[in-house]
């Protein structure tokens, strides 16, 4: 709490007065609705809305900021009666009391609105909004049917759009009041009498814009549940893009417009023709191509028929052909065999053997490997010769012949030196022709080499 507040000697200033009496406005009074008449608008060129509510005893100011005004489905304008959503505030700088508007609707529609919600929930969890009970609308209806008033400015718009796209179409009119006391039931009754008379494949339910009262007839349940219970696919459009009605959330699609109903409801004659355009001229190239596919064959199989008097003589012809044919084959073939066989005559004479020349070279190197062997064996027998000498002169009997004789002891070793000799051994003595047994009785006497 402000301490200025608890002391009532306490001096605010004008800055420190208009703040606190702005925050008990925001914190005691919450949100609330205000009714009261438009006067003195002012739109900024920011977008801003400044605008006093008004009624017989009072007024109060009152800004709408650029953000909030942007999202109202009607243009505020001087003189207009309205309910406003508004927060109570106080402007500081100039100490005046005002509202800061959230939303705003006309004055009196507060009720419709909470109709409108209230039977759009119940309806919905029937069913009836469901996406999976709509039907496609056909592609190429027989007729169409529209549920509207006579003298509306949308049975024009559907009709001038219906003339242009499908002029071929029978269309036929369903009248109803669209507005006012009873043209709820009326609507809901030409509804049910198209499905009775089964004479068109589709339904047009419209009519143009208006204020939420003029539309009010088409957001009775009686009509939601007429069109939710057509066995023709239904079209609704009613209002403007904007306007949303519980006729659009039943039926099987909903328009923007009465005119754009119509255009989904009709196929477009143009790009039909321009379609059936597009088939013909393939038709007509497909039925080209195969005829001129079937004149080549029946001209090939006009060649192919030919008189047997003309086959005969064709094969005739082709039999003489074949036998020249053969016969200039057989005839190169000889002649190149001809050619062969004296080809190789002329290199078998050159390629022949003398064979007296080859029998004077054979008895020459005859000679001559006699000779060579003499000479080999000459010179042969004088090598045998001096090794047989040199042989016979290393021979130990020859040694022996001359007066030389072997030592040995008992084992058979020879004696070199007579160091190896001892008092009483026994030698063993080999002369050239026999033996003799020695002792030794002596000691050996040691000398100096002979040579």
């Amino acid at each position: 709490m402000n301490t200025h507040l608890s002391s009532p000697n306490a001096v605010f200033s004008v800055t420190e007065l208009n703040r606190t009496v702005k925050g008990l406005l925001e914190r005691e009074l919450p949100l609330l609705w205000v009714s009261g008449e438009i006067s003195n608008l002012t739109i900024a060129a920011s977008g801003h809305c400044y605008f006093s509510l008004k009624d017989a005893g009072a007024q109060v100011r009152s800004v709408m900021f650029r953000n909030r005004a942007m999202l109202l489905p009607f243009k505020p304008r001087e003189g207009l009666k309205v309910e406003a959503r508004a927060s109570v505030t106080l402007y500081e700088a100039r100490g005046d009391y005002q509202l800061n508007v959230e939303s705003m609707r006309p004055a009196g529609l507060g009720a419709l609105f909470e109709a409108f919600e209230k039977l759009k929930v119940k309806l919905a969890a029937e069913g009836l909004f469901d996406t999976a009970r709509k039907r496609a609308l056909p592609a190429a209806p027989r007729a169409i049917g529209i549920v509207t008033s006579p003298q509306a400015a949308a049975l024009r718009d559907v009709l001038t759009t219906l003339r242009r796209r499908a002029p071929h179409i029978p269309v036929i009119l369903y009248p109803t009041a669209v507005q006012g006391e009873g043209s709820a039931d009326t609507i809901a009754a030409m509804i049910g009498r198209a499905n009775a008379r089964a004479e068109v494949d589709v339904l047009i339910v419209c009519r143009g814009g208006g204020s939420i009262e003029d539309l009010w007839s088409f957001n009775e349940e009686i009509v939601a549940r007429a069109i939710a219970a057509s066995a023709i696919p239904v079209v609704s459009g009613v209002g403007h893009e904007t306007d949303f009605t519980i006729a659009d959330f039943a039926a099987d699609l909903r328009a923007p417009t009465p005119t754009a109903a119509a255009e989904l409801v009709s196929p477009d004659r143009e790009a039909l023709l321009a379609t059936l355009m597009q088939g013909q001229m393939r038709l007509e190239r497909t039925l080209r191509h195969r005829l001129q596919a079937a004149m080549q064959r029946w001209d090939y199989l006009g060649r192919r028929l030919v008189h047997p008097g003309e086959r005969l003589r064709r094969q005739v012809d082709a039999l003489r052909q074949l036998d020249l044919r053969r016969r200039q084959s057989m005839t190169r073939r000889m002649e190149a065999t001809r050619w062969r066989l004296t080809g190789l005559g002329q290199r078998f004479r050159h390629e022949r053997p003398d064979m007296s020349a080859m029998q004077r070279r054979v008895d020459q190197y005859g000679g001559a490997m006699q000779v060579q062997l003499a000479r080999r064996l000459e010179r042969s027998k004088g090598r045998v010769e001096a090794f047989a000498g040199r042989l016979l002169a290393l021979n130990p009997e020859a040694v022996l012949a001359r007066g030389y004789s072997l030592v040995a002891m008992q084992d058979g070793t020879l004696v070199r030196d007579s160091t190896q000799l001892r008092i009483g051994q026994p030698l063993r003595l080999t002369f050239a022709r026999g033996e003799a047994k020695a002792v030794v009785s002596e000691a050996p006497v040691e000398q100096g080499d002979l040579f």
